[in-house]
């Protein structure tokens, strides 16, 4: 069995939304999946909602396993990175998905008009990134291959959503830079990996009517939860991964050049000219 017939995978934050479509992805795949999330996920996401995504994992025909960690407490990231060791002996690709994600980033006003709650994202998010990084690592160098992959988004160079949200997205990009400067002697890559606008469970949920139109009208044009993990999935098995290493990449832009499609057989657009992305944004590898 190659090492691409056995990949072992993390993903954290993966008890819904686009975490929850990755897990999925790449149990389509084969993979041996962790699912991480919060116990507390329950009153948002269902009371079994951990072990759901775990089983639709196992489902779509790889192996998924529920892992509980709040990533706002390190010692609960070192002793869930503990037991994928025991259990798997490696990780392959570990996807940065967790983070704090609040309605009243939506609010209108400034920064200090909204509750100071949302300086949180910085911690989960750019911060938990940085933890489960420096678990996963040694057992990437270990096996001398991996790949890392931060969750981000196109509010790294433009407003959305405000500065707790920038500074967060802003931080994972240069982070996940600076690791493949570390990593690079080790052939493990990190790069950042900046979704569309993402069909969620939320979303889904919410009737068209009560929509704001342009919302309603770009509807078409959202991922699945499913089609970064394909992308990811395809990243993992490029033999020349480590070109990407440090780059900030855009999954629509990476899904043309690899020739997948959504799930649903849309090609999902690039946001990069309507979110004024610049053109030499990490796109070198490091």
């Amino acid at each position: 069995m190659s090492e691409l017939d056995s990949i072992v995978a993390v993903v954290t934050g993966a008890s819904r939304g686009l975490g929850r479509g990755i897990a999925r992805a790449l149990g389509s795949k084969g993979a041996t999946v962790y699912l991480t999330g919060r116990a507390g996920s329950a009153t948002t996401a269902g009371a079994n909602a951990l072990e759901e995504a775990a089983a639709e994992v196992t489902a779509a025909g790889g192996k998924g396993v529920a892992i509980y960690c709040d990533h706002h407490n390190d010692a609960e990231v070192e002793h869930a990175f503990g037991q994928v060791a025991k259990l798997s002996g490696r990780v392959d690709i570990l996807v940065n998905n967790a983070a704090a994600v609040y309605q009243e980033l939506v609010m209108p006003g400034g920064f200090w008009e909204k509750p100071v709650k949302l300086a949180n994202m910085i911690d989960i998010g750019e911060r938990s990134n940085y933890v489960s990084s420096y678990y996963a690592a040694p057992l990437m160098l270990a096996q001398k291959r991996g790949l890392i992959v931060n969750i981000s988004f196109y509010g790294a160079v433009s407003y959305f959503h405000g500065a707790a949200y920038g500074a967060s997205k802003a931080g994972t990009d240069k982070m996940a830079r600076d690791m493949a400067v570390d990593l690079k002697p080790h052939n493990v890559a990190s790069v950042s990996f900046w979704p569309g606008f993402i069909l969620t469970e939320q979303i889904k949920a919410i009737p068209k009517e009560f929509m704001p139109p342009e919302l309603a009208a770009n509807l078409p044009n959202f991922e699945t939860p499913e089609f970064s993990g394909l992308v990811i999935d395809a990243l993992y098995r490029d033999p020349q991964r480590m070109a990407h290493s440090g780059k900030t990449l855009i999954g629509a832009e990476l899904a043309l050049n690899y020739g997948i499609k959504d799930t649903d057989g849309k090609q999902p657009p690039s946001y990069r000219e309507f979110m004024g992305a610049p053109h030499a944004l990490f796109e070198t590898a490091v």
